[in-house]
């Protein structure tokens, strides 16, 4: 009998590689269900919005005397709750704020389910913490009203007062109150009614939707889906609502290569910021900008095998980024440079957000940038 003992650590070392293969044997682009990647026409959420007047501040409402609307609306709820105010009477309200409302009524929401709200101040209200929202309609954008909104503002952060100075922690003019509202109308959906489902992909692309038609018909049958565009498919579904679910739960959880992404590059003006995929190439250009000089250039790199092996030599290049300033302010950029290099190659001497957008912007223009450029 052998005993073998094998300590913590090598198990520890042998589970690593077992998931660094793994991880090297898996595809570089994943299988995604089509309900990553598409949704069904017409399953949608809708805007709500509405006025309301929350009350119980503490003293950090409205200055009536600059919010009239703050009056006017509270002066109305009052009538309506059979108080008459004599004419003529300046109210001077510190506890009472004018606000608007917005929330999301999510598809298939059935009257009688509760949606949470946001409260946002409209007047010159310090805080809106401890604060009450009266009864208040939300309206559509058909002008209906589908839900009604009521209950105790809920506002992130607190005030802490130190050595007489006060500090604001958070914002406090605006807040939530989950389950806020309750449903009151349900919005028609076209889900449940024709033979028909139609599916918009996320993004506009031939490739993924073509794929995502081959996919359906390969599981469901021959000519169960067309692809009408490179973002509608129509699918052939059950027209007894009691397989209907059922059958779009099955298609929507089918497994597809979705097609790589554009090259696309995401600048932050604000933050300088950079983001892009791995497909973003630059061409061979000259950028002047200011006294920035920057020269990508590649070199060969020859990998030979050991002697009396059967491989060969293998000739690659690899790029060889040298950065420095001059007086020329050039910026030679070959064309198997990619444009992390670039960023990096700019960063290093000290390019700002606005010299690196400047840059970017330039380059694309001249047709340098394989990429689409967003200005965020």
């Amino acid at each position: 009998m052998i005993d073998i003992r094998v300590s913590p650590r090598t198990l520890l070392v042998a589970a690593w590689a077992l998931i660094a293969i793994l991880f090297a044997a898996a595809p570089s682009h994943a299988q995604q269900r089509i309900k990553d990647v598409a949704a069904i026409a017409g399953v949608r959420s809708n805007q709500l919005v509405g006025y309301g007047v929350v009350v119980g501040l503490d003293g950090t409402g409205d200055q009536t005397t600059q919010t009239p609307f703050t009056v006017q609306s509270l002066t109305s709820m009052l009538i309506q709750l059979g108080v008459t105010l004599p004419p003529g009477l300046n109210l001077q309200l510190r506890n009472v704020a004018a606000v608007m409302i917005t929330a999301q009524l999510p598809p298939f929401a059935k009257p009688g389910q509760t949606i949470d709200v946001t409260v946002s101040s409209m007047g010159n209200a310090r805080s809106l913490r401890g604060g009450t929202l009266v009864l208040s309609s939300l309206k559509g954008a058909d002008g209906l009203v589908y839900a009604i909104a009521q209950g105790n503002v809920l506002v992130a952060g607190a005030g802490a007062q130190s050595g007489g100075t006060s500090v604001a922690v958070n914002h406090l003019n605006a807040g939530r109150i989950p389950a806020g509202a309750t449903v009151e109308r349900t919005v028609p959906s076209q889900v449940g009614q024709g033979e028909l489902v139609v599916f918009e992909t996320f993004e506009s692309d031939f490739t993924t939707t073509s794929r995502v038609t081959d996919v359906i018909n390969n599981a469901i049958g021959a000519g169960s889906a067309v692809a009408m565009d490179s973002r509608q498919i129509r699918v052939r579904a059950p027209v007894d609502p009691s397989q209907r679910v059922a059958f779009i739960s099955r298609v929507e959880n089918l497994l597809v290569n979705a097609a790589e992404a554009s090259p696309k590059v995401i600048v932050n003006s604000r933050t300088g910021s950079v983001v892009m995929n791995q497909r973003v190439l630059v061409t061979n250009c000259a950028v002047a900008h200011g006294n920035l000089s920057v020269t990508i250039q590649t070199e060969p790199v020859i990998s030979q095998p050991g002697a009396f092996s059967p491989g060969q030599t293998v000739a690659t290049e690899r790029a060889n980024i040298e950065v420095k300033e001059d007086k020329s302010g050039l910026v030679v950029l070959p064309n198997t440079t990619s444009l992390s290099d670039v960023v990096r190659a700019l960063n290093a001497v000290g390019a700002t957000p606005t010299d690196l957008l400047a840059i970017l912007q330039a380059m694309k223009a001249a047709g340098a940038l394989k990429a689409e450029l967003e200005v965020i």
